[in-house]
């Protein structure tokens, strides 16, 4: 048996017709219409003919195409940050785009995979269906639909997120509180749904992989009628085993969207999306990490915890509507309304203890049956254009946003808890389903949250090559009601500032500067079960940004500086409640980013970014070990001048060692370790001049061995080296 890779240390204590029926379909089924003005720009060159609002305030930010290519990995303008529509040189934030086109070359099908390829961002997969996603050394926990900030209650993402009916993912790292309410300085996610196109046009695709992974997917869009109406549909089906023991996931995936031109001036967005997953036999916790002596425990790859008869389901559906207006002096209306609904089915098993090294005795049973319902609603007007002073034009945007989210919740558990165990490598999954009990007030939550914002940003043309930027959010933060037997009730308000600056010192060069607060509500308890009281704190970025080839190829050089007051930190799982248990800590981030992203020539298309950073509590100790210091992602494919449609293309993640600290029965302390690791992956496609096109991937193809996170003193064992192929065809 292979040693592992990391280790315990101890130490001393301490068709059209289709089409329009495939979009009616889908927003007449069950769900409130809601927004989005389409944000979701063609990144061009010179043989596109585009009519780009994005970049002139006097029209709608709609795009028309009059022919297509590849856009390859430029990263479009966007309004994610400031609500200003900004290239990346502009933004005086550090900006990574997963474009359409990478998502498609690496197989990054789902939030995860897709994530874990970008600069910065470390992907802590806790369990198999719960996620926590870090940036710059914190929970990032600020999400956006097509520029709208998105509530997420305990900053954990439920579920297998599909990336089918996204035309980009956009990470602006950094404090956001102008546009998302809440200044979390790790980064800002932003999902830019698919729109409708000016002419007929899908494709579809089908997927095997590892593990008889088998997934079918579609895109259809187009004008409807006359073309005053525009449509798409996308839809996606996936089913497979695992490298793990037992588990399986079914997942399936419905988008439509339907735009409309009432007027020349005024466009109307309205859409639904469904996603489904069913997961048999997921993890709830994961593995033990050391044994009772404290030496490192070793087990295969595919071991779980899970129970054969463990289950956990959920339905998550959001639909959206706006309206757009522009007016004659340049200014621009827009009013915007999401519905989100997230359903969770489980019955899940929890494995503690601690292990003996010579019996594997030890470990005791935890089943539990939960079931949660979280229904958000959000929204958010606002209005933007130029304002002339000083002989020189500027932009402003200002609005105001609001949100609320009702999360219901319940947990029942068994009388057979602290069942001893036989050693999980006998297991097998094997555990009778308990009979549940009754639940009580100590075990369901039923509260709400809501937040008010009213915001403001400006962007100073201080000369032709210098421009600032500044702004202010000011949030009020509301939560009612029970959680686990204890009461929910806070409320807080505070404003944020925002200053960026941008100076053009050379014709491909930026310097940038940027200042943001930090104000965010917090539901994670402490030991009495209180709710922790609200981070506060700033961030400040410095940097130089170089654009090349007509903003096809960015690169970035930035220098962060964060503080965080009353951070989260995680200290346990109580036993009697089911709680996870947190307190308050001062914590303090600092390091350095590169990144190159874009269009090298006519051959490369890359992305590349390199993150080192040091984090510290108050009194200067290392704080949140399970974070690596340095991470690098890497991913880039060549298109072979020599066979025209081949393409050639490899993918690189490597991060440093982390560890945590454990506690032993007898008070000592050890130390988990994880080993640093790099996972290779490869790709080969090729599209053909009649549509059809072929992809290839390997990933992790020299078999690492690695435990996927040490954000828990439990972990789990990432996939060893899979395959997938993709087989399509594009009209």
């Amino acid at each position: 048996m292979s040693q592992p890779s990391y280790r315990v240390r101890t130490r001393a204590p301490s068709g059209r017709q289709l089409l329009s029926l495939a979009c009616a379909l889908a927003l007449t089924t069950g769900a409130v219409p809601a927004l989005a003005a389409g944000e979701a720009g063609v990144a061009t060159d010179d043989s596109v003919a585009v009519d780009a609002v994005l970049a002139d305030p006097t029209t709608l930010d709609r795009v028309e195409v009059k022919g297509t290519r590849e856009a390859g990995y430029v990263a479009p303008a966007s309004s994610a940050g400031t609500g200003l529509v900004l290239t990346p040189r502009e933004t005086p934030q550090s900006v990574s785009v997963l474009t359409r086109d990478q998502l498609d070359d690496f197989g990054l099908d789902n939030l995860n995979d897709a994530l874990e390829s970008t600069t910065g961002i470390v992907v802590e997969r806790v369990e198999t269906s719960r996620t926590y996603y870090t940036a710059r050394g914190f929970d990032i926990t600020n999400f956006q639909f097509d520029g709208l900030g998105v509530p997420l209650p305990y900053g954990i993402q439920n579920g297998d997120v599909d990336t089918a009916m996204f035309d980009r993912i956009e990470v602006l790292r950094g404090a956001n509180g102008l546009m998302s309410g809440t200044g979390n300085p790790s980064a800002t996610v932003n999902f830019v749904r698919k729109r409708p196109g000016e002419a007929f046009e899908g494709a579809a695709h089908a997927t095997f992989g590892s593990w008889d992974r088998r997934r079918v997917d579609a895109d259809l869009s187009g004008p409807l009628g006359s073309g005053v109406v525009r449509g798409r549909v996308v839809g996606a089906y996936e089913d497979g085993d695992s490298y793990l023991d037992r588990y399986s996931l079914e997942k399936s995936v419905v988008y439509g969207v339907l735009e409309a031109d009432l007027g020349d001036d005024t466009l109307l967005t309205a859409g639904i999306s469904r996603q489904d997953n069913n997961a048999d036999s997921p993890l709830w916790g994961a593995l033990p990490l050391y044994y009772s002596d404290g030496s490192p425990t070793d087990y295969g790859r595919g071991t779980s915890t899970a129970a054969d008869w463990s289950h956990w389901d959920t339905r998550d559906t959001r639909a959206f509507a706006g309206i757009s207006h522009a007016f004659g002096n340049g200014w621009v209306l827009r009013g915007e309304v999401n519905h989100h609904e997230k359903v969770e089915d489980a019955e899940i098993f929890f494995v503690t203890g601690v292990p003996d090294r010579e019996t594997g005795l030890g470990l005791f049973s935890y089943p539990s049956a939960y079931d949660n319902t979280v229904r958000s609603t959000y929204a958010d007007v606002r209005a933007s254009g130029p304002l002339q002073l000083g002989g020189r034009r500027h932009e402003l945007v200002f609005g105001a946003s609001w949100a609320e989210t009702g999360v219901r919740e319940r947990s029942l558990y068994s009388s057979d808890l602290g069942t001893a165990l036989p050693p999980l490598e006998q297991f097998g999954g094997r555990y009778p389903r308990p009979v549940w009990l009754p639940g009580s007030e100590a075990t369901s939550s039923d509260f709400d949250f809501r937040r008010d914002s009213v915001y403001a940003n400006a962007r100073w043309d201080l000369a032709e090559d210098l421009k600032l930027i500044t702004g202010a959010n000011h949030s009020r933060v509301r939560m009612d009601g029970m959680g686990y037997g204890t009461p929910k009730s806070s409320d807080a308000s505070k404003t944020t500032p925002f200053v960026g600056t941008v100076w053009d010192f050379a014709p491909a060069y930026a310097l940038y500067a940027a200042y943001g607060g930090i104000f965010a509500q917090q539901t994670e308890l402490d030991e009495s079960g209180s709710p922790l009281d609200p981070i506060e704190g700033r961030n400040v970025e410095a940097g130089i940004k170089g654009e090349w080839f007509d903003g096809r190829l960015n690169a970035s050089a930035s220098a962060f500086r964060v503080r965080q007051d009353n951070l989260a930190l995680y200290l346990g799982f109580n036993q009697e409640t089911g709680d996870s248990i947190y307190t308050g800590q001062d914590a303090r981030s600092e390091g350095i980013e590169l990144e190159v992203a874009g269009e090298l020539g006519d051959t490369w298309s890359l992305s590349a970014g390199w993150t080192r950073l040091d984090i510290e509590d108050a009194q200067g100790n290392e704080a949140r070990t399970y974070v690596p210091r340095s991470v690098l992602r890497a991913s880039a494919v060549a298109r072979i001048s020599a066979v025209p449609g081949l393409r050639l293309g490899g993918s690189l993640r490597w991060q440093d060692d982390i560890h945590r600290d454990a506690f032993l029965a007898d008070g000592s302390a050890i130390e988990i370790r994880q080993d640093s690791y790099a996972v290779l992956g490869l790709m080969a496609g090729y599209r053909a001049g009649n549509g059809w096109e072929a992809t290839l991937n390997l990933d992790n193809l020299t078999d690492e061995k690695y435990i996927a996170s040490l954000y828990w003193e439990q972990g789990y064992y990432a996939s060893p080296r899979s395959a997938s192929l993709t087989i399509g065809y594009r009209f």
